[in-house]
């Protein structure tokens, strides 16, 4: 990284061929290459090829989000009595952790955790006040790579007071591995969905 901290690639893999390459500067899913109905692998989600390009434009690639996925209408929640002020880095509003979210910092490996090329386990403490949030807050995320090609995120975090949190994922996928996605089709069978204003805030 510019300010020269080491960060490093790992890779996930099973017998049939899947392979996810993660890096743990933000926990960014850097390749997912999976097998077609033929076998061959193609890598299905959006991705630069160098720790500098994800250093100097990303929208948000393969990476963690948090401490809040999403938008903070105008910047500010309110916690009991208290109303908390938070970097507007989205027009008016907050998005997906502010200036320096999850996927901007350096995750810590938990090498005992982890096992060697099927499971890679993060950790990171975000301190009291980072980016305007109350309480310090332990995240652990562990990606995993089962026997029937599925990739895994697992999130777990603690506080020491009362805060808000909703963290995510954010690769963009191309299930054709090449060319644009106007072909791909998405069916969401649901009975209702969340309104949102011109800035994508819930109304």
């Amino acid at each position: 990284t510019p300010d020269g901290t080491d960060v490093a690639l790992y890779t996930l893999a099973n017998e049939k061929g899947m392979k996810a390459t993660i890096t743990n500067y933000g926990g960014i899913v850097v390749s997912l290459c999976v097998p077609d109905r033929h076998g061959k692998p193609g890598d299905v989600v959006l991705g630069y090829d160098s720790l500098a390009e994800y250093i100097a434009s990303n929208p948000y690639f393969g990476a963690l989000i948090g401490r809040y996925g999403n938008r903070i209408g105008g910047g500010t929640f309110f916690l009991g009595d208290r109303r908390y002020v938070l970097p507007t880095n989205d027009g008016r509003n907050h998005l997906h952790g502010g200036n320096r979210g999850f996927d901007k910092v350096v995750w810590t490996v938990d090498e005992k955790s982890s096992e060697p090329g099927k499971t890679l386990v993060l950790t990171y403490i975000s301190k009291d006040g980072e980016e305007g949030y109350p309480g310090t807050l332990s995240v652990r995320v562990v990606y995993g790579m089962t026997a029937d090609n599925e990739l895994t995120i697992d999130y777990s975090a603690t506080t020491d007071k009362p805060t808000v949190v909703n963290v995510t994922h954010h690769s963009y996928f191309n299930l054709a591995t090449k060319g644009n996605i106007l072909g791909h089709v998405l069916s969401i069978a649901a009975d209702r969905f969340t309104p949102v204003d011109a800035g994508l805030i819930p109304t």
